[in-house]
């Protein structure tokens, strides 16, 4: 199965690097766009729990690393939900 790495910034400049065990995260982010929080966790729930279900598909088992990622951008998040208009940059796919 690819796995697929892809860099984001926070609102406040941090930079992360984030992983999913599919190439499911294409479907959802765009290198270089801006996404409001909300819509930056809607996108990442949908696509990072699709990209464990393809793994529990494949071996039985849901991917722990790419919930843990979620678990991770989900925290993050929560401490931006406060301010209106912040916003996460997604970089680039490193593959």
């Amino acid at each position: 199965m690819p796995e697929i790495r892809f860099n984001i910034t926070w609102p406040d400049g941090a930079q992360e690097n984030c992983y999913s065990p599919s190439l499911i995260v294409r479907e959802f982010f765009t290198p270089g766009t801006d996404y409001p929080i909300a819509d930056f966790l809607d996108r990442s729930r949908i696509s990072l729990r699709i990209a464990s279900d393809r793994v529990a598909q494949k071996f039985g088992f849901p991917c722990s690393r790419a919930l843990g990622q979620l678990a991770a951008i989900e925290a993050t998040c929560a401490r931006y939900t406060h301010i209106p208009a912040a916003h996460v940059r997604f970089g680039n796919f490193d593959e």
